[in-house]
């Protein structure tokens, strides 16, 4: 017999090489044939539902980081869940209609203008079902488990005729409406646009400082006054028709130095604006406050027959300008209001491709607004007191990454004023993680204005409304209905194929079409209220679906977005929130924290990833970062992920090879008689379960991690496992005392295996396949495992963790010796412990053999006075011998009983007695192999 086959050296044939991007597509395809998804639902069937709703990614290009780090995100939450007691389905949806796709087409050469709209439409929605396998198959690539057969799909008839019977039932409460007020404009979409689709971008703008001549002072200024106003967007003085003026404000009437003009500005800004004007000093002439200057009568800068009023609104600031503020109704949300309320001309004179209008006047139709402003300095002339160039923040179209303008054209409304504080209340009833989010949102809501919901697009849901004879818009319940039922059969595309009257109900009549002819809209909604009704196409439209739903989860940048335009719709139609809690997450960065783009060449696609690495190192990732704030990928962090998963798994692997003679059925020895440091170990490991379970419960995916890899890393690689190998491998095979280490590897490798499915369900999958004595054919099918209590628990961990601190101590002396070259391993050590009474009782206390934990050959404990050369701490000090005696062979203890054996082994006298043993048990068991033959 060779001495190393009288070990019990771990084998297995579970690899310590992943083979991640290899193996993960078989285990999918397995799961795929195995039907696990619906398996799970059946067997979480009758328990209490837990149902997060997906946001729609849109539907476009393959996934990015960002996508993955979304739906890895749900993935694990989804399946803890389904492990955890409650019937979790998990539909996934995509978003289709919008702008992009017709950018798309339009790349390709497709010219919508010039062909027929409904073979357009059926272009653009072939685009987007490819765009949808192509991102299933993407998802699928991550192990992300879903209803993926039975996606909800935003084009599909279904889902759109859902739609209109929210746009309905909001228009049935009034909450609809048509106004020509000024709206985001994006003139490279030829669209209006919601507050969902601007972003913000740092430009430099011309502003100008120019003069109002008055032209009836009210009987408070004279006809030579020149009121002093300022503006950032020089083309909307074509448009102006009224200078606003703080209420409360003081304004002075100044008469500069060698000037006959008398000009009227802010008092507090008179200084800065005289230096800025090359003014060499100046007079005032007169005081008065905003109040008294109302409904004063200006001449337009370059046509006298244009009046421009004096108005007052609390809008107007000195932090600026002049303290005057031009006015355009047509151009912005705050000179509209004030404009509309004061009776001033809604004047519009940019068209929907920026271009000017034929009312701003001969010198300027056709040209593009941004490029008139030196014509506009020109005609102001005289007028003209100063220009600037200012950087300062601007809106832009976030798709075409192109400024916007604010411009009134006829446009439909969703109310938000009508029902705000009831959306208010709702927020106030959501929970929110990170909880900054309620406040962000609560604000969103509180400060916008209603929600512009037409585009004059062609790719979307049309807006179901009729135009009678006279101009009215219907909006009558009995036809939203109808036609929700006509896209339910034929899909919105119906509403281009078939001429008005064939759209309204059979028979339908109105007082303001005597002669039985209406118009259709042919404006389509915005693409969030296609998303925001998924709560009525996707909840309420399936089976075992629950509405509001548990969580919605998405980026931080869908406070704007999709938790906007939800909570707006549900909220109006029945007065509750969607959702039960929203939690968001960071954007993803790359290594260095800058955004990801395509011309910084800093993307990373989950494609390469899966093939480089494999999807569990992403999937591990998620896991690994703060997703309250704004994450950090590239290849190096990943390549880090990638060695932690190599720690785990061979940590794992280890367990496999060392419980493949494990029967759990026979050899599993009870807690009560487990070895204390086996009890301290599984207490140890209950705990990391209870903090797991209580992570996934709180969505804490880092805190599942960094608790995973401190177990594995520190109670188990650097304690445990270390000392392990002096039983499993050294003891008989059958031993009590192994079967005890056995017992608690086991019961680790089951239930971390469990533990980890979420996260890393190919590798669990993997392990399990090693796990022939359980019961479930995928670990997937298990159930998540209990936190477990044991007596006097707290008081074990207590000793014990007191005891780590000494082991710590003892290493510190170990690695001392080791660099005065004293020893080379521990094993070579024979540690004398100078203890206090204390130490020595919590020795005593542990009732295990001290030497084999701290991985010596030789101990001493000893009251006695430590000598100087002692490494002494505040109540235990320690020397450092060469142990006595040789190395045994087989334990690689230093043992005064080693010596040279009968069967040519040098061994010590504790390795002889297993050895003899196990030979006479291999003699008996051959002699009753041979008796029975």
């Amino acid at each position: 017999m060779k001495l190393k086959e009288t070990l019990n050296l771990g084998k297995t044939a579970f690899p310590m090489r992943a083979g991640l991007p290899n193996k993960e597509p078989q285990w999918q395809e397995a799961w795929d044939q195995a039907e696990l998804y619906k398996k799970r639902q059946e067997l979480n069937e009758g328990k209490p539902a837990f149902h997060l709703h997906d946001g729609p990614p849109y539907a476009n290009g393959n996934i990015h980081v960002g996508h993955a780090l979304n739906k890895i995100s749900k993935d694990i939450i989804v399946r803890s869940k389904s492990m955890s007691g409650f019937r979790a389905p998990y539909v996934p949806g995509w978003d289709t209609h919008g702008l992009p796709i017709e950018q798309v087409l339009a790349k390709q050469g497709v010219k919508r203008k010039e062909m027929d709209l409904s073979e357009y439409l059926e272009m653009c929605r072939d685009y987007a079902l490819s765009q949808v396998d192509k991102q299933r198959a993407d998802f699928k690539r991550l192990g992300v488990s879903a209803d993926w057969e039975n996606p909800y799909i935003t084009l599909k008839p279904q889902y759109e005729a859902d739609q209109i019977r929210v746009f309905g039932a909001m228009a049935d409460k009034g909450y609809i409406y048509r106004g020509a007020k000024p709206v985001y404009w994006s003139w490279s979409s030829e669209s209006a646009l919601a507050e969902a689709e601007i972003e913000y971008h740092d430009i430099d703008s011309t502003s100008l400082y120019y003069a109002n001549k008055v032209k009836d002072g009210k009987g408070i200024l004279d006809t030579d006054t020149y009121i002093v106003v300022w503006t950032t967007t020089p083309f909307t003085v074509t448009a102006s028709r009224g200078l606003t003026v703080g209420p409360d404000m003081e304004y002075v009437v100044v008469v500069p130095t060698a000037s006959d003009r008398k000009y009227l500005l802010a008092e507090v800004l008179v200084d800065s604006l005289a230096a800025k004007f090359g003014w060499e000093g100046f007079e005032v002439v007169a005081r008065h406050t905003g109040k008294e200057l109302d409904h004063i009568v200006t001449e337009h800068p370059w046509d006298a027959d244009v009046e421009e009023l004096v108005i007052l609104g609390d809008h107007v600031t000195t932090d600026s300008g002049t303290g005057i503020v031009h006015t355009a109704p047509g151009f912005g949300e705050d000179d509209y209001n004030v404009g509309i309320a004061n009776g001033l001309e809604v004047v519009v004179t940019v068209d929907s491709r920026g271009l000017m209008m034929e009312n701003a006047g001969p010198d300027f139709e056709g040209q593009f607004y941004d490029k008139v402003t030196p014509l506009v300095q020109e005609k102001l002339g005289d007028l003209l007191l100063a220009s600037e160039v200012i950087n300062h923040s601007y809106p832009f179209d976030w798709r075409t990454k192109k400024p916007i303008i604010w411009r009134a054209v006829p446009q439909w409304f969703a109310s938000v004023s009508k029902f705000r504080q009831e959306i208010l209340d709702e927020i106030e009833k959501t929970a929110f993680q990170p909880e900054w989010g309620k406040k962000r949102l609560y604000n969103m809501i509180r400060d916008r204005g209603d929600w512009v919901i037409s585009r004059q697009r062609a790719w979307g849901v049309p807006l179901p409304i009729f135009y009678a004879e006279d101009g009215t818009a219907i909006l009558s319940k009995e036809v939203t209905d109808h036609i929700a039922d006509l896209f339910e059969e034929h899909g919105s595309i119906i509403w281009w194929q078939r001429d008005a009257k064939d759209l309204l109900p059979e028979g339908f009549t109105h007082p303001g079409s005597p002669n039985g002819i209406f118009e259709k809209e042919t404006d389509i909604m915005d693409v969030w209220f296609d998303s925001g009704s998924s709560w009525n196409g996707v909840m309420n439209a399936r089976e075992n679906l629950g509405y509001p739903a548990d969580l919605y989860l998405e980026g931080s940048d869908q406070y704007r977005g999709w938790f906007n335009s939800s909570l707006i719709t549900s909220v109006a139609v029945n007065g509750h929130a969607p959702y039960k809690a929203v939690l968001s997450q960071g954007f993803v960065l790359d290594g260095k924290g800058e955004k990801m783009s395509k011309s910084k060449g800093n993307i990373i696609s989950p494609n390469d990833v899966a093939k480089q690495y494999g999807a569990e190192i992403l999937r591990l990732w998620v896991t690994s970062v703060d997703t309250d704030n704004d994450v950090r990928v590239s290849m190096d962090i990943l390549g880090q992920v990638s060695e932690t998963y190599r720690k785990i798994r061979n940590t794992l692997r280890f367990l496999i090879a060392n419980t493949s003679d494990f029967n759990p059925t026979t050899d599993t020895v009870a807690y009560e008689e487990l070895r204390q440091v086996d009890q301290y170990m599984t207490v140890k490991f209950n705990k990391l379960v209870e903090t797991i379970l209580e992570a996934y419960n709180n969505y804490d995916f880092m805190a599942i991690y960094k608790s995973v890899v401190n177990f594995i890393t520190i109670d188990l690689s650097a304690f445990y496992l270390d000392f392990a190998k002096d039983v499993v491998y050294i003891e008989s095979a059958d031993s009590k005392v192994r079967r005890q280490m056995q017992t608690v590897f086991y019961d680790i490798l089951v239930k971390i295996t469990k533990l980890l499915t979420p996260i890393l369900p190919h590798t669990a999958e993997e392990i399990w396949s090693y796990l022939e004595f359980e019961a479930e054919e995928f670990v997937q099918l298990s159930e998540m495992p209990v936190v477990e209590s044991f007596a006097n628990q707290e008081d074990l961990l207590a000793n014990w963790d007191a005891f780590m601190s000494f082991r710590t101590q003892a290493q510190k002396a170990l690695e001392e010796a080791r660099n005065e070259k004293v020893i080379g391993k521990s094993l070579e050590a024979h540690l004398t412990v100078y203890a206090s009474a204390e130490v020595k009782a919590l020795l005593e206390n542990i009732q295990s053999d001290v030497a084999q934990l701290l991985i010596v050959s030789q101990l001493t404990v000893t009251e006695d006075a430590a000598p100087a050369e002692a490494v002494s701490f505040e109540d235990v000090a320690f020397t450092v011998a060469h142990a006595e005696g040789d190395v045994c062979d087989r334990c690689r203890r230093v043992d005064p009983t080693t010596a040279d054996r009968s069967y040519n082994a040098h061994i010590c006298d504790h390795c002889a007695e297993i050895v003899e043993n196990n030979f006479a048990q291999a003699v008996a068991e051959g002699f009753e192999a041979n008796a029975k033959k």
